[in-house]
């Protein structure tokens, strides 16, 4: 009965090797993301290290930072963050992860990219040695960086016309004539506008095919070729379906039929020998051994163990950190309670990392596994349960 089963089985395993291969190049170029508020990542562009080099276009390479963020690298600009891409319009809007766009966009350059601005104006870049709050009433765009609203050295962008017409006092031109792809219908806050930069592309042409809510892709393994196809079912497709229930549902129905003959054979041995094991128990005084408990996260006097700062009014953590918790992704305040994980000396808000630590014995960040000198291990707790049957036999 058992070896009719295992033939079975080596018939169907092609079948099987084929349908998982198609499946797995069907869900090569499904649409992807770097977190679940996160823009959807598909052609033109690809998530490198997620999705094959043939599901993107040249140019269009896409990475996640340690925050989940999207980032595109502009060669001669540095990385940017992706808040938005619409494929409709084929306009990608930017920031900058780092909240200090004036660095950047001093010397901005699309030389050597698949892009260009979609509304690039020119700006005259200025620099100010007064509080920022004196200029918000200004037609400027802000550009300085979070640590710098704490002191009176702020940077700003305004158009030649509204420069010349209003010249905010206290405030010397940097440079004149910048063409960057910076817009004013967006959303700002203190640090820049979150929606900053507005970048279009002419190739490849999406565009009819989303007109047709259709995915844009090459045609086939190779060539330059771009062609329009269906969005991929959220489901199982039927063909799958089908070969998956020929494949596993006729071998695994034989192999039952197999099991439920052996196990009718075994079954007045297996009742009697677990009657005999339930006598012999009653009589050496009940004694029953139960599994360890598994331990998903890390005990209290553990955590409590690991260094807490209070952060000073400079906000300032050694490197790698910067100044947002990763867990709630809030700005770390002066006064604020900060504790570290001494493996990878990464900084948490304590209330954060105590709660996560409780569920997760590692590191948000790095993925580090802090070891508990109070955890039992399995192998101690099978150990401690042996030694106390045996005392308990022996008396």
């Amino acid at each position: 009965m058992f070896a009719a089963a295992s033939s079975t089985h080596l018939l169907f395993l092609p079948i099987l090797l084929f349908i998982s291969s198609a499946s797995a190049a069907d869900d090569a170029c499904r649409p992807v993301s770097c977190n679940d508020m996160g823009p959807e990542i598909r052609f033109p562009f690809r998530l490198k290290g997620r999705q094959p080099a043939r599901c993107g276009y040249r140019g269009f390479d896409l990475t996640c930072n340690a925050r989940g963020e999207t980032i595109l690298t502009l060669p001669k600009s540095g990385e940017f963050a992706v808040s938005e891409i619409v494929y409709m319009s084929q306009i990608v809007y930017l920031y900058d992860p780092d909240f200090c766009p004036g660095k950047k966009l001093l010397n901005f350059s699309l030389a050597g990219t698949a892009f260009r601005g979609a509304s690039s104006q020119r700006y005259t870049i200025l620099r100010c040695s007064r509080d920022w709050s004196e200029y918000t009433g200004y037609h400027a765009i802000p550009l300085f960086c979070r640590e710098d609203m704490s002191s009176n050295n702020t940077m700003w962008a305004m158009t030649p016309r509204a420069y010349a017409r209003e010249k905010p006092p206290a405030c010397r031109s940097v440079k004149k004539n910048v063409t960057i792809p910076l817009s004013w219908d967006v959303f700002y806050q203190f640090w820049g506008p979150l929606k900053q930069l507005q970048l279009t592309w002419d190739t490849p042409d999406c565009r009819n095919c989303e007109a047709d809510d259709q995915l844009c892709g090459f045609r086939g393994d190779s060539g330059g070729d771009i062609v329009c196809s269906k969005r991929p079912s959220k489901g199982i497709p039927r063909g799958i379906k089908y070969g998956i229930t020929i494949g596993i549902g006729i071998p695994g129905l034989v192999c039952m039929i197999g099991l439920v003959c052996f196990a009718c054979g075994k079954i007045r041995d297996f009742s009697l020998d677990r009657r005999l094991r339930s006598m012999n128990l009653s009589t050496t005084g009940g004694i029953t051994l139960q599994p360890p408990l598994a331990i998903a996260g890390l005990d209290r006097q553990t955590i409590e163990s690991y260094p807490v700062t209070v952060l000073g009014e400079s906000r300032r953590l050694p490197k790698p950190n910067d100044g947002l918790c990763p867990i709630c992704l809030s700005e770390y305040e002066a006064k604020e309670s900060l504790r570290s994980i001494p493996e990878c000396n990464h900084y948490f808000h304590a209330d954060c990392i105590d709660e996560w630590l409780k569920l997760n014995a590692t590191c948000p960040l790095c993925r580090n596994s802090p070891e508990s000198p109070w955890t039992n291990t399995p192998c101690s707790s099978m150990s401690l349960s042996s030694t106390s049957l045996a005392s308990s036999t022996s008396t």
